[in-house]
């Protein structure tokens, strides 16, 4: 099939990546001319793991296309997908004016009939407001031209999209018609050659269950984190209740594990704009606001435990931080645990060295650009010579199984602050560190 994308950010390019890779004819769309420009020589804006090299592939097999100009490519296409950046408002609510946009340019430059996929996260109603727009549109240009806008929402896990796009789990498709159905049922039957994963439903459907997995998957998070917190005060150890609790089948392992809080793109976005939605509905959603408000709490813990251990003296502390994105294997920094934690630090007075394998340069153009109290290093070791301290706050397979006494060694102090609960404290004790966990006393 002949595919637009419009939207080169994670989703986008992610999404017009893997058809890419299965035959299709893809062109990505995007405003910003110096990245489409960069985009064309194999130069991606984002680390994701095999993202690259599939890209390149395309582009030399001529699959893959990136122009600034829809109207090159709108008019030769089967499907033609949103999926341009929905931010979170001062309100909560998702930000739907690039959406919008795109609808508008879409009504003005289609020359025929069109299916228009919603691939961006947006909120219930959407595939009706982009319906509408592009309707308006050709009612301005006195034409007729039919098209039907599909919701069909990402279930993609940063450091593990590429994989995630070519072995999915479910393809969620939410539309009015058995064309739209079959379009999208063609183009996905490659990538679920051993078993059919395609769930047909309502646009309004579609668009709840994107809102409605990550709202889950956000209370699982939180759901952990409370219990570590009880856990602290009662003497117990979260890391023998979770798996205590995980070996039920009706709850399972995944997404109980206690740390810092959640972060990245998706969660922190995805619960604020289903409670906007509910409240729209003059609904209280109390379960989804005591899961953002246990997750703000969360990403204070560390840093109060590291003030108490310190006897809330932290000034001139040298603090060790072993990674800064939200999560392994991705640069993204979105709402990451270490934001707030640096920016504490740092106001205590404290010293903060970091190392993290892909996010530095992130972290210092953007979130912490200008911040004084805080340097980088080339390695893990490096960040903790000298150090009073080491923070683990994100879970690098590079940070699972350190030499400890070479660390000893090398630290002012041997203390490890735990953010995800990744090492044997028994362990660790023989050799001499003062090990602090998330949910254990």
């Amino acid at each position: 099939m002949k595919i637009t994308i419009i939207g080169t950010g994670y989703v986008g390019l992610v999404t017009g990546v893997c058809f890419a890779e299965m035959g299709n004819q893809v062109t990505c769309v995007d405003i910003d001319t110096a990245k489409i420009e960069k985009l064309k020589k194999g130069s991606i804006p984002i680390y994701e793991k095999g993202l690259k090299k599939m890209l390149t592939h395309n582009l030399n097999n001529k699959n893959l296309f990136f122009e600034t100009d829809l109207s090159n490519s709108l008019n030769q296409s089967d499907i033609v997908f949103i999926a341009v950046g929905t931010p979170m408002g001062e309100d909560g609510s998702a930000d739907l004016q690039h959406v919008k946009s795109v609808a508008t340019q879409i009504g003005h430059l289609m020359q025929k009939d069109l299916f228009v996929v919603n691939k961006s996260t947006v909120p219930v109603g959407t595939a009706e407001l982009v319906q509408k727009e592009i309707e308006k549109e050709l009612a301005k240009r006195k034409v007729s031209y039919k098209t039907e806008v599909i919701s069909n929402p990402e279930f993609l896990k940063e450091g593990m999209a590429v994989a995630d796009f070519m072995q999915p789990d479910r393809v969620i498709v939410g539309a009015d018609s058995d064309e739209a159905f079959d379009i999208m049922h063609r183009l996905y039957k490659p990538f679920m050659a051993k078993n059919d994963r395609f769930i047909a439903m309502d646009t309004a459907s579609s668009e709840m269950t994107k809102y409605a997995a990550n709202a889950m998957l956000a209370t699982k998070i939180s759901f952990i984190n409370e219990i570590a917190n009880i856990c602290e005060l009662v003497g117990a150890d979260v890391n023998q209740v979770r798996r205590g609790i995980g070996s039920d089948t009706r709850i399972g392992y995944s997404f109980i594990y206690p740390g810092a809080g959640y972060g990245g793109s998706c969660f922190p976005k995805d619960v604020q704009a289903l409670i906007k939605t509910a409240k729209d509905y003059q609904y209280t959603p109390k379960v989804l606001e005591a899961v953002e408000r246990v997750n703000k709490q969360q990403k204070e813990v560390l840093g109060a435990k590291i003030n108490h251990y310190f006897d809330n003296d932290l000034k001139g502390k040298t603090i060790a931080l072993w990674g800064l994105a939200f999560k392994p294997e991705t640069d993204d920094m979105r709402e990451a645990s270490s934001i707030p934690l640096v920016k504490y630090l740092v106001r205590q007075g404290a010293i903060v060295v970091a190392y993290d394998p892909e996010a530095m340069e992130t972290a210092q153009n953007f979130y912490f650009k200008g911040l004084k109290g805080i340097s980088y290093v080339k390695d893990r070791y490096a960040a903790i010579k000298n150090a009073d301290a080491l923070v683990l706050i994100t879970e690098w397979k590079e940070f699972r199984s350190p030499d400890f006494k070479q660390m000893k060694k090398s630290m002012n102090k041997a203390v490890i602050f735990d953010g995800r609960n990744q090492y044997d404290a028994i362990e660790l004790a023989k050799i001499g560190f003062h090990y602090f966990q998330i949910g254990v006393k």
